[in-house]
C-alpha cells in the first residue's frame, strides 16, 4: 500500500495495521521482532518530513486510539485523537490546551512525536511542556506508563541544546532526565505513545486577535522588536512581502497577533486603519484561516507542479533574527528571484522559507540550498528542527547539529529500546 503525507512524500508498506487496543499493538510488535519487520507508527499524516511513511514492513495506524477525557487540569487522550478536538473539548469545559500547530488536524500522537508547537508558543512554549504523562508499547512488548517526574534508570549524556526558543531535533538527553521527555521529540523511534495525559489551563480572559499589515518588511520587524517584550503577547507571525502578495493583499508585510489582556502596542509605521482586528472566538478563527491559507496556497501550488514541499524549519537565537533572515533573502533572491516566501513564528525566530521552484532544476537547486542554510543557521546557534522533526527528510540534517559522539549517544539509547533497530527506520539517523 503506497502512503503519502501532507508534504508529498510517499512510501509503502506491507501491511497496515489499525488495533484497536495495546494489547493487539503489543503482539503486532512482538510478531515483527521474531520476523525482523521494520514498523512505522502513523498519525493524521499531516507531517512535512516524512516521519510517518513507512519506506518498508508494516505500519500501525492509531486512529482507533479515540479516548478524549476532560477532567480539572488535565485531559486524557488517546494518540489518534485530532488536536482541533481536544481543543473543542478544553474550551466546552472551561479550560483551554495551549499547544497550537497550525495544522490543527494533526494527531495528539503526531505532536508528540514531533514535540509540536505553533504560534502560541510564544507565550505557552512546546507540547513538552504540556505532557504530564505517556503510555507506550515498547519492542519487547512491555506496557508502560510513564509520569512526570519518573527519572530514567540508565545513564545518559548532556547532549547540548541550541540557544533557541524551540527545538525539535533528535533526542533532547540530560542526566536525570525524565522518561517522559526521552518519548517527546523521539519521531516514533523509541516506543508506541498510544495515550497521554495533557495540562489544560484555566480559559484565557479577553483576547485581543489582530491581522496588522506594513509598507515594508523593516517595518514590520521593527514592530517585531518593540512587541515581543508586552506582557500577555501570546502570538506573534510573520508574513513577508511576497506571502502578502500570495494572499492577494496590496502591503510590503504583515504580521499577526494575539494579546491576552489589556496591553497596548505601539503601531508605529503600521497600516493601522488598514489593519484587522477582533476579540471575539469568531475573528480569531478568520484570522488563523487566514494565515492557514498560506502554506495550503504554496502547497497546493508546489502539488500543480509537481514538486513535493521543501519548507525550511529553521530557528536561530532572538538577537539573530533579523541576521538570519537577510541571509535567507540574499540567497534565495540570488537564486530564485521572487519565487520564495519567509512566514511563521518570528515570535521565536522561527520563520520558515519556502521555495516555489517552477522546473525539477530549480527544484534540486532548492534542496541544495536548504542544506547550505541549515549551516548558517547553526553556526548562529540555532537549531535545524523547530517544530516538524526531522523524519525521513530531513534526518541528513542531524550531522549539521550534533558531532557524531552525539548522535551515537542518541543511537545508544535507541538500541536499549528497540535493538533490532526496527521502530521508525529512517526517521532521524540517516
Amino acid at each position: 500500500m503506497e502512503i503519502t503525507d501532507a508534504s508529498g512524500y510517499a512510501g509503502r508498506a506491507d501491511q497496515v495495521f489499525t488495533p484497536r487496543s495495546e494489547e493487539e499493538i503489543a503482539a503486532i510488535l512482538s510478531r515483527a521482532s521474531s520476523e525482523g519487520v521494520p514498523v512505522t507508527v502513523m498519525g493524521a499524516l499531516t507531517g512535512l518530513a516524512g516521519g510517518a511513511v513507512p519506506k518498508s514492513g508494516w505500519a500501525i495506524s492509531m486512529a482507533q486510539f479515540r479516548k478524549l477525557e476532560v477532567f480539572p487540569r488535565n485531559a486524557r487522550v488517546g494518540t489518534g485523537v485530532l488536536l482541533r478536538e481536544v481543543q473543542a473539548a478544553a474550551a466546552a469545559s472551561g479550560q483551554f490546551y495551549a499547544p497550537d500547530p497550525t495544522e490543527n488536524t494533526s494527531s495528539i500522537g503526531g505532536n508528540i512525536g514531533a514535540n509540536a508547537s505553533g504560534s502560541r508558543s510564544f507565550r505557552y512554549g512546546a507540547t513538552r511542556r504540556h505532557i504530564q504523562a505517556v503510555r507506550v508499547v515498547h519492542m519487547d512488548g512491555r506496557i508502560i506508563e510513564y509520569r512526570r517526574g519518573e527519572k530514567v534508570d540508565f545513564e545518559v549524556p548532556r547532549i547540548p541544546l541550541p540557544r533557541t526558543r524551540k527545538h525539535s531535533a533528535g533526542y533532547r538527553l540530560e542526566p536525570g532526565m525524565d522518561f517522559v521527555d526521552l518519548f517527546i521529540g523521539s519521531e516514533g523511534t523509541l516506543g508506541v505513545v498510544t495515550e497521554a495525559e495533557l495540562q489544560l489551563l484555566p480559559a484565557p480572559g479577553e483576547i485581543l486577535g489582530g491581522v496588522v499589515f506594513f509598507p515594508s518588511e523593516e517595518a514590520a520587524l521593527d514592530a517585531v522588536d518593540r512587541w515581543r517584550p508586552a506582557p500577555g503577547l501570546r502570538m506573534l507571525e510573520f508574513l513577508d512581502s511576497r506571502s502578502i502578495q500570495l494572499m492577494e493583499q496590496p502591503y510590503g508585510a504583515a504580521l499577526l497577533l494575539e494579546l491576552e489582556g489589556e496591553a497596548e502596542l505601539d503601531m508605529s509605521g503600521a497600516l493601522e486603519n488598514e489593519s484587522w482586528f477582533g476579540s471575539s472566538a469568531a475573528d480569531r478563527e478568520r484570522f488563523r484561516q487566514f494565515r492557514h491559507r498560506l502554506p495550503e496556497r504554496i502547497h497546493e501550488r508546489l502539488r500543480r507542479g509537481g514538486f513535493m514541499v521543501l519548507a525550511t524549519d529553521y530557528a536561530v537565537p532572538l538577537e539573530r533574527n533579523r541576521d538570519i533572515l537577510a541571509v535567507y533573502r540574499r540567497v534565495l533572491t540570488q537564486n530564485f528571484g521572487d519565487k520564495f516566501v519567509m512566514f511563521g513564528h518570528i515570535g521565536d525566530a522561527h520563520v520558515h522559507t519556502e521555495v516555489l521552484p517552477e522546473t525539477q532544476q530549480e527544484w534540486k537547486r532548492a534542496t541544495e540550498i536548504a542544506v547550505d542554510l541549515a549551516k548558517e543557521v547553526v553556526a548562529m546557534g540555532g537549531t535545524v528542527g523547530a517544530e516538524h522533526g526531522l523524519g525521513k527528510r530531513k534526518a541528513h540534517l542531524l550531522s549539521l547539529q550534533y558531532n557524531p559522539a552525539e548522535i551515537e549517544a542518541m543511537r545508544s539509547v535507541k538500541r536499549r529500546f528497540d535493538p533490532q533497530q526496527l521502530l521508525g527506520q529512517g526517521n532521524l539517523f540517516v
